[in-house]
């Protein structure tokens, strides 16, 4: 059971909840069974045959059992020696759970010797019997769900000794149930009514420990002492904005003012900054870091790759043009020196960078991990911008953070719009501005999908819009999801098995395209596995201009921005999940033009990756398709370490469903730790941190 599913104490398996319950008296859907996936249903045999069949080892037998849940029909499958128990058990009439993976033979859902239980009323009441509620685990092929069930049955009496972590005041106050009330109540339900009030309870459990978490941390920021970075006149920032082409939306003007009032306090500011893609958060991001180059400080921006590192300094140093020539000919009076410093650069220009940084003339450094290495220092570290934050831990954060004389101010952007509740989870230590507005000039995006296996014509149609995009003198964008050298494509998913195909790749699809559909085009690829300087020769030769169509791999994924750029296809879309394609979509149309981003994918139509992409095709709002995203994902991938710190371990909370308890449980915990830093007064709350939190995680947690 430990190995199995991750349980290891009596604690570990009360709070391992029926995923759902299954009426004696009624039986369950069977017409939405996911394949590929481990199965517990309730149903009934409705017919069993035994086939006889010659093979190469001589005769052999095959049973084969049909049941129905009313509304639609699954075939059990089993062989050899296997056949006879289940023969003699499962007669027509016969109701059972059963427990196997669903696979599909004949293009029809089956079990494969399936487990299963037998449901019998053994002279109960029979009325009694028919309507008690089976809770259904979630369980593995070694481990079915009844099998936990009677673990549970021989662990429920110890639930009297659980620690309750819930304030009494709190539970008295929201009409809470207790915990041990609650967990007889989650896996023994005598009514429907029962497990309601178990739920409620215990997502109350989730959201206030994991809040009490955040709320500690924003606590203890606020006592951590910092340089106040306020705005001079007449500075860097001034110049800056006096040569801006544009005005800043009434977004970047309201966010930039809660950033500058931050600066000019005495704390850190801790501020996520996300918005759509395009909203304009780098020109914020910029605005701040000079203002505290203005202010006597320098400022680090952190991005996840050497790509992305070398777009930003390209951008920052092309907006700022004299000002970013600090101490050369022909730098503007108040100009600062921008520097990029990445893992790849030759000897002498990092040398040159880490002086530029010790001394103080560089007011700005751009780049990857490499800034966190030992070997940099700075001569006073004021603001550190993190851009794409779900891409580095905490521990990396940290480790720049602790760069400075004091601890530095800090702005995490993210180019993934975040639903409100999962920004209050997941990054609940930080205060969250949002862009939602696009500057102006932006051009709206058409997306639609191309579907290649059903109708051919309409990739050939595809690749004539690429060619008219660039005869009207722009260019395009072609993604994959793999680069193509590998040895092995990656571990196939279900679907792949299903296509026998692995994912189409940037060098062969470059190789296709040059030589069929986009012949006489400037065709050139970029990919993770090049040579940095060749990635950068490549993305200059494209934002000039010198390209028409880029085949790419994600690299491409955010902060690149050629506005001459028109169009994108999206090879096997469906392989990629619902923000990325979100991402990388918002790479065209960000000039005067329209863009136009065309969805490729060979899956049917019925899919579940088809419905996601006519998701995103329909809509442009981040944040809606954010929610989408979410609701198809499992809560962990979006409460992993690398985000929250805390264990992805909401079992019944569900980020999107349930914001008013996480809106609740913020309030609550809040006011607990304000009036009790150090849960003195709630040593049972203590316990439940430590439980929610081990000691790297703790660590990991105060680090922020």
């Amino acid at each position: 059971m430990a190995e199995a599913l991750d349980l290891h104490t009596v604690g570990d398996l009360l709070h391992h909840y029926p995923r759902r319950y299954a009426e004696r008296g009624e039986l369950t859907a069977l017409s939405e069974l996911p394949l590929d996936e481990h199965v517990t249903v309730v149903a009934q045999v409705a017919d069993a045959r035994v086939h006889t069949f010659n093979s190469a080892k001589g005769r052999g037998q095959r049973l084969e059992v049909t049941i129905t849940d009313g509304s639609g029909r699954l075939q059990l499958v089993f062989f050899g020696k296997g056949v006879h128990k289940p023969h003699k058990d499962l007669l027509p009439g016969t109701r059972a759970m059963f427990a196997g993976k669903v696979s599909l033979f004949n293009r029809k859902l089956q079990l494969a010797h399936p487990a299963y239980e037998l449901l019998r009323g053994d002279g109960e009441d029979v009325a009694a019997w028919a309507g008690a509620l089976i809770p259904i685990y979630p369980a593995t092929t070694k481990l079915e769900s009844w099998k936990i069930a009677k673990a549970v049955d021989a662990a429920l009496p110890s639930a009297v000794e659980a620690v309750d972590p819930l304030p009494v005041a709190l539970r008295e106050g929201r009409g809470l149930v207790g915990l041990s009330e609650a967990l007889q109540k989650v896996h023994r339900p005598r009514t429907k009514a029962d497990i309601e009030d178990a739920r409620q309870r215990l997502k109350w459990d989730e959201a206030f420990v994991l809040q009490v978490a955040l709320a500690r941390r924003r606590h203890a920021d606020g006592q951590l002492p910092a340089v106040a970075r306020r705005p001079v006149e007449g500075g860097v920032l001034d110049a800056f904005d006096a040569t801006l082409p544009f005005t800043l939306t009434e977004g970047q003007v309201r966010v930039s003012r809660e950033i500058f009032g931050e600066l000019a306090a005495e704390h850190p500011m801790h501020r996520l900054l996300q918005g759509e893609v395009g909203s304009g958060k780098t020109m914020v991001a910029l605005r701040a870091m000079l203002g505290v180059v203005d202010a006597g400080g320098q400022a680090a921006m952190l991005a996840p790759t050497e790509v992305l590192a070398q777009q930003h300094h390209r951008s920052v140093t092309e907006m700022m043009g004299e000002l970013a020539e600090g101490g050369m000919l022909g730098g503007a009076e108040h100009a600062t020196k921008v520097v990029l410093l990445t893992g790849s650069m030759g000897a002498a220009a990092r040398r040159q960078a880490l002086l530029d940084l010790v001394t103080g003339e560089a007011g700005i450094v751009i780049g990857t991990h490499a800034l966190i290495e030992d070997k940099v220092q700075f001569h006073d570290l004021g603001l550190v911008v993190v851009d794409e934050q779900h891409r580095f831990g905490v521990e990396q954060r940290d480790a720049l953070r602790g760069k400075g004389k004091q601890p530095p101010h800090l702005l995490v952007m993210t180019a993934t719009p975040i639903p409100r509740t999962v920004a209050m989870t997941v990054f609940g230590d930080l205060e969250t501005s949002v862009l939602d507005q696009l500057p102006a000039g932006r051009s709206p995006i058409a997306s639609h999908v191309v579907p290649a296996a059903d109708k051919p014509h309409f990739l050939a149609r595809a690749w004539e819009r690429v060619r008219e995009e660039v005869e009207n003198g722009h260019q395009a964008y072609v993604v994959c999801p793999r680069i193509g050298d590998e040895e092995e494509p990656k571990k196939k998913s279900a679907e792949d098995e299903a296509e026998k195909r692995p994912p189409l790749a940037v060098l062969e699809v470059a190789e296709q395209l040059s030589g069929g559909p986009l012949a006489g085009l400037r065709v050139e690829v970029l990919h993770g596995r090049m040579h940095p300087d060749d990635k950068d020769a490549v993305m200059r030769r494209f934002a000039a201009g010198d390209v028409d169509v880029l085949v790419a791999t994600t690299v491409i994924e955010v902060g690149v921005n050629v506005p001459n750029a028109t169009a994108m296809v999206i090879m096997d879309a469906d392989r990629f999940g619902v923000s990325q394609l979100h991402q990388l979509r918002g790479r065209v149309g960000r000039g005067s033009a329209a863009g136009l981003c065309l969805l490729v994918s060979e899956m049917p139509e019925a899919s579940a990756a088809r419905q996601r992409l006519n998701a995103v095709a329909s809509t442009l709002d981040g944040f809606e398709l954010s929610r989408i995203d979410l609701e198809q994902r499992r809560e962990g991938d979006v409460l992993g370490q690398a985000q929250s710190g805390v264990r992805s371990s909401l079992r019944m909370l569900a980020v999107i469903d349930d914001e008013d308890v996480i809106v609740a449980a913020r309030e609550e915990a809040t006011a607990v730790v304000e009036a009790d830093p150090e849960l003195e007064r709630h040593p049972e709350l203590r316990v439940a941190l430590g439980a929610l939190l081990d000691e790297e995680r703790e660590e990991y947690l105060d680090k922020g």
